[in-house]
């Protein structure tokens, strides 16, 4: 179980990075702590017990969940994020153009760190990417019931294209906004440091 504090006199910088196979008991546990949360207000948007490794594991191996480790080390990843060119065919269709974006997944937050605009600050990370991938769009699929998370993007400057409503999926209210920087003022620093390593190809 987390802290409900975090230590203000502790200066290390959060540091964002690739995920290893290392990271999954963490990821899988931050992921379950958001799930739950959630759920507990109503939130139907992942399932109420987390993910299953096996569906987290195919993020890790190709190289696109990324994770900021916390502040203090060994506590377990502050925030996670997946971003990858794989546009979901239930939801993108090809009127889309879904090679012109980058799609985001599983961005959570840790309890913990929550209300520092981490979240926020993924996103305009995110955004960055979608330009030196030279693409146009950055895009996510979100509950089509929380119109509360709804607004939360709209806030980060998404704009609500449409909502497809499956009867099997909880998700299906689509966004998307222009790549750069657009939910933090031009020329602020991102307030982690990114050790991703050498860019790989296929990768973003």
């Amino acid at each position: 179980m987390h802290s409900t504090t975090v230590n203000p006199t502790v200066t290390r910088r959060l540091t964002l990075r690739r995920a290893t196979n290392d990271d999954l008991r963490g990821v899988l546990s931050l992921l379950a702590e958001t799930a739950g949360w959630l759920n507990g207000r109503g939130v139907r948007q992942w399932p109420a017990g987390g993910f299953p490794a096996e569906r987290i594991s195919p993020l890790i191996e190709e190289g696109v969940l990324y994770l900021l480790d916390g502040e203090r080390g060994e506590e377990g990843p502050a925030a996670t994020i997946a971003l990858d060119g794989h546009a979901d065919p239930e939801f993108w269709a090809a009127e889309d153009a879904p090679g012109s974006a980058l799609y985001v997944h599983k961005l959570s937050v840790a309890r913990d760190y929550s209300g520092r605009g981490l979240g926020e600050a993924l996103l305009d990370w995110a955004g960055l990417r979608v330009l030196t991938t030279g693409r146009r769009w950055l895009r996510l699929d979100c509950s089509k019931d929380n119109s509360k998370l709804q607004d939360y993007y709209r806030g980060q400057r998404f704009a609500h294209l449409r909502t497809v409503d499956l009867p099997h999926r909880a998700s299906g209210a689509l966004f998307q906004r222009a790549g750069g920087l657009r939910g933090r003022a031009s020329g602020t620093g991102l307030p982690f440091v990114d050790r991703r390593g050498l860019p790989v190809p296929e990768h973003v």
